[in-house]
């Protein structure tokens, strides 16, 4: 059998990925495919991402060189990039070279024999998603400005607590550790200083006569 990767990505916390993999595992039993890798981040993919979506992209490409996988199932090519066209084709191409096809849940043209076709047709579907990220920043842009114009809050109120705990990146995680970390040993170095300093001032002790 041959072995394939699954993508799996929602943009926020609020969505699940549990949506894509059933779509995704049935299409990989239905073709007769092994998965062996699974790459899953609730991140974006727009135009200079994010830090979880780059570490998954950077793995997926890492492994598909190292040969893991000959197939990456999607549910759509914009849960893969929504950087535009040249974008994904970069990917197809960067992947195509590692002996990497793609299969698309939704877009099912994506394996046609006629490389020609499947790029004329990736490009169209490319710019769609592009325009439709676009369009969707521009409604939430134009309903904060409507409530600003309104006198109307935006945001969270002050003060107000989180009905759930927020997920935080393992990145995130990291970075506050070791900034903590420095802090110690900072506060560490800097009373081992004082404490030699108070020594090196006290004077010396009088000497009986």
């Amino acid at each position: 059998m041959t072995d394939c990767a699954l993508w799996l990505r929602v943009s926020t916390v609020d969505q699940t990925s549990a949506n894509q993999r059933p779509d995704l595992e049935r299409l990989a039993a239905a073709r007769g495919l092994t998965i062996r890798k699974v790459y899953e981040t609730q991140a974006s993919a727009w135009k200079g991402g994010s830090d979880g979506y780059e570490r998954a992209r950077q793995q997926m490409l890492a492994d598909a060189h190292m040969g893991e996988f000959t197939c990456l199932l999607v549910w759509s090519m914009d849960r893969l990039t929504r950087r535009g066209i040249e974008d994904a084709f970069m990917l197809i191409r960067v992947l195509a070279g590692c002996g990497v096809s793609i299969i698309s849940v939704q877009e099912p043209w994506l394996s046609t024999a006629d490389p020609f076709a499947r790029e004329i047709m990736l490009a169209v579907a490319a710019l769609m998603a592009k325009m439709e990220s676009q369009r969707r920043s521009e409604r939430v842009k134009a309903g904060l400005e409507r409530r600003k114009a309104a006198g109307l809050p935006v945001g969270g109120k002050p003060g107000r607590k989180d009905k759930k705990p927020r997920k935080r990146s393992g990145y995130v995680a990291e970075q506050e550790r070791r900034r903590d970390e420095k802090a110690r040993k900072q506060a560490g170095h800097t009373s081992g200083e004082m404490a030699v300093a108070v020594g090196e001032a006290d004077p010396p002790a009088a000497q009986g006569g």
